[in-house]
């Protein structure tokens, strides 16, 4: 509302389902949407808005194509949880090198003696390899607060120069070579048509058995099938994940009893700052469209004026 205050614009919440927004959407100016699948049938009920606001950096919840058919602009927050999820992709990375859910329940069930056997198999950290599958802000910082412990860094992202990538210190590679050569992959292309189903088991075939997976991105980017083989086999040592293939995570799937896996609720955004971040920056995108200007980061650029 602070953003919003001198346009005179009224916030009105509607049901979160496919039928009441599409009873309450004729109304609607901008909608901010949240929560569900924004479905075409529901971008096909609007019929004076002019933007669609996302609070995430993901838009796969939301029928872009159906917006941009109907000229309206999508704008996402590709920019405002960067650092939050890049300590979360650290603090996966280490907690699965290290064994730390398996060292603190071997404390817990008076295992004491346990602990240091274990990790006396562990390597050291310093001098291993981190490769990148893409290269975008958050692998960026990822890569920042990797390099402070010493790893080397690998990067395949075919949608970047490679001098970019070179120039944050980062060994621009082939995916085989990120998939060859990594003692850790960090995975963080974003979730797109052709991203989907990206990493099979043939993939992790290729990885390293000492290698720790890391996931931070998306969970439909990876074959969960083939993962979870890949885990259950020996082919990889273990991974550290914050998304699934399907969430939330049904309690039949086997990650859920790996000893060798740490996991989270996709909440690697999460911080006191997250909702007040996000409203602002949602505030100020809608204020710049309903101002006739343009908005910050708009996902299907071609429907603004003057483009």
């Amino acid at each position: 509302m602070e953003a919003l205050e001198g346009l005179g614009a009224e916030i009105v919440e509607c049901p979160a389902t496919e039928e009441g927004f599409i009873a309450a959407a004729p109304s609607a100016d901008a909608v901010y949407a949240k929560g569900m699948k924004f479905t075409a049938a529901m971008i096909n009920a609007l019929t004076k808005c002019r933007h669609i606001a996302l609070g995430t950096v993901g838009v796969d919840y939301v029928d872009v194509a159906a917006a941009t058919a109907k000229g309206i602009p999508v704008t996402n927050c590709p920019d405002t949880f960067i650092e939050e999820v890049a300590d979360h992709a650290m603090m996966l990375l280490l907690a699965a090198h290290r064994r730390a859910i398996e060292q603190d329940r071997i404390v817990r069930e008076g295992r004491w003696a346990e602990g240091r056997a274990q990790l006396l198999k562990v390597p050291r950290l310093m001098g291993q390899t981190l490769g990148f599958i893409a290269f975008g802000r958050v692998a960026r910082a990822t890569a920042r607060r990797a390099k402070a412990f010493g790893l080397h860094l690998i990067a395949h992202d075919p949608y970047l120069d490679e001098q970019m990538i070179a120039a944050h210190g980062v060994e621009p590679v082939s995916l085989d070579e990120v998939l060859t050569r990594s003692d850790f992959i960090s995975m963080h292309m974003p979730a797109t048509p052709e991203a989907e189903g990206f990493l099979k088991g043939q993939h992790f075939r290729r990885m390293k058995p000492n290698c720790i997976f890391v996931n931070t991105g998306r969970g439909p980017t990876v074959e969960e099938a083939g993962l979870i083989k890949a885990l259950q086999e020996g082919w990889i040592a273990g991974a550290g994940l914050d998304v699934f293939q399907v969430e939330p995570v049904k309690a039949d799937n086997p990650l859920l009893k790996m000893t060798n896996v740490v996991l989270s609720p996709h909440n690697a955004s999460a911080s006191a700052r997250f909702d007040p971040a996000r409203r602002r920056r949602l505030g100020q995108e809608i204020a710049n469209v309903l101002a006739g200007r343009w908005p910050l980061s708009c996902v299907n650029p071609t429907v603004l004026p003057g483009s």
